[in-house]
């Protein structure tokens, strides 16, 4: 693994980090308003990147298939959103808070919270690594600015999520230092996702159009299942849309200076 690689897969993971260290800069509560700016932006970033930095590569690197070039996005697509969902059925997540879900209501709502977020690192550290590995494998149509891109883009979005999940357990009376070490464990899944997706992408490239669609279709899961909801419930909707838009147009403004 060359050291731009390491490099580009540990900047995510880095942003999740920062953003739990705003435990020691902020006050015990994150307000309501607050928490839907951050999911919002977080929400229009990623729908972004899957899209120019997943999707449409995805679809170049399938120009030789003719009419039939949308294949493997669109089937890669469905398996990630479908991964998605086998995941969210076997894991706790963030709805399931106030619900009575049987033998899952029997975990702490901290552990709920970090298992939600570690859940939404999973797609996205894929994400990061396959555009790597496709960097590295070369005629997909990604170049190492536009796998910079998205790394960048993730880890913005990543700042906010790592804040979600040490300032409300903060909130619950846990010591400042425990709250950054659960913010920066819940990203460190992102890091091995992308090496793994790394080592198993360069056996198989000539699916590499797959890889790529399976990871937006997962990141678009995430962003339709978890964030949409959470920005846009209750009061300050408002916010959490204008976020939206905002992470949208900057990850599109990365992805295109940068790609």
């Amino acid at each position: 693994m060359t050291a731009a690689v390491l490099q580009g897969t540990l900047i995510p993971f880095l942003g999740t980090s920062l953003g739990a260290a705003m435990v020691f800069f902020l006050k015990k509560q994150i307000s309501d308003s607050l928490q839907k700016i951050l999911t919002g932006f977080a929400a229009g970033v990623m729908v972004a990147a899957s899209f120019w930095s997943l999707l449409q590569p995805a679809l170049e690197s399938s120009e030789g298939m003719g009419k039939l070039s949308f294949v493997p996005a669109a089937v890669g697509f469905l398996i990630g959103v479908g991964f998605l969902l086998l995941l969210d059925e076997v894991t706790p997540h963030m709805h399931m808070d106030n619900q009575d879900e049987g033998p899952k209501s029997s975990l702490k709502r901290t552990t709920k919270l970090i298992l939600a977020v570690t859940l939404h690192n999973i797609p996205e550290g894929m994400a990061v690594g396959v555009v790597y590995a496709g960097w590295l494998a070369g005629g997909s149509g990604i170049s190492r600015a536009g796998a910079l891109a998205l790394a960048l883009g993730i880890a913005i979005q990543n700042f906010p999520e790592g804040a979600i999940v040490s300032l409300p357990l903060r909130a619950e009376g846990m010591p400042k230092s425990k709250t950054f070490f659960y913010g920066v464990l819940s990203g460190a899944v992102e890091p091995v996702a992308a090496w793994v997706t790394i080592a198993a992408a360069a056996a198989v490239i000539p699916v590499m159009p797959y890889f790529l669609a399976f990871a937006a279709g997962a990141m678009m899961y995430v962003v339709v299942e978890e964030l949409i909801p959470e920005m846009s419930e209750g009061k300050h909707s408002n916010a959490g849309t204008v976020a939206f838009s905002l992470g949208f147009v900057l990850m599109m403004i990365l992805d295109v200076a940068l790609g």
